[in-house]
């Protein structure tokens, strides 16, 4: 699978590409600084999957902006965070990957992999801020769904940005955002990857 490396540290970039790179299902197709070209790196290379070092302490919180631009773009994104107090930022800016900095190769694959079939990869251990516990009973009152918000949520699951969404069903953009911002606010959501986890866990899609 084809992977982008995003990160400020050009050193860490190249490590992370290195280690990646001696995997031989995983293709670092590009090394990119966490910037305002990301979205623009993300559409030419067209990778399977981001994955985002967030460095040990992130100088200003555009970085969660630019995230959430990336995610809308349609893009994966696993991220690596320092320290817990990232990780809630992340989640809301839409990453479907969260693990430690510390992380190793195969776990990172892992979460490269898992992305990329619409699955949510989240370290136990930096989770608590933002996912209910194990034991804890998860039970959430949703507001039923119109047939077409149905369809728009089972398309965002397979992590389509809002234009392919458009395009699928034939549809404006402006419609798409719309229905989009109601699922969120029926599911009680902070972002679409919130909304698909939510969704799954009271059965509304399969993934």
């Amino acid at each position: 699978m084809r992977v982008i490396v995003v990160g400020d540290d050009p050193l860490a970039r190249a490590g992370l590409a290195k280690v990646l790179m001696e995997m031989t299902e995983l293709e670092v197709v590009a090394q990119i600084a966490a910037d305002d070209s990301v979205t623009d790196a993300y559409r030419a290379y067209a990778p399977d999957a981001v994955l985002w070092d967030l460095g040990w302490s992130p100088e200003s919180t555009d970085w969660r902006e630019r995230l959430s631009d990336l995610v809308e773009s349609g893009a994966r994104v696993v991220t690596l965070a320092p320290e817990q107090s990232l990780t809630t930022g992340a989640w809301s800016a839409g990453a479907r990957g969260i693990l430690s900095r510390e992380a190793d190769p195969a776990r990172i694959a892992a979460a490269l992999q898992a992305v990329d079939q619409g699955l949510v990869a989240v370290d136990p251990a930096l989770g608590g801020a933002f996912l209910p516990s194990r034991n804890q009973a998860i039970a959430y009152q949703v507001e039923e769904l119109t047939k077409r918000e149905r369809e728009v949520l089972e398309l965002l699951a397979e992590g389509l940005s809002n234009r392919s969404i458009a395009v699928r069903l034939e549809i404006s953009e402006h419609t798409v955002k719309y229905h989009v911002n109601a699922i969120l606010r029926k599911l009680g959501a902070q972002s679409r990857t919130e909304a698909v986890v939510r969704a799954t866990r009271s059965g509304l899609i399969l993934l």
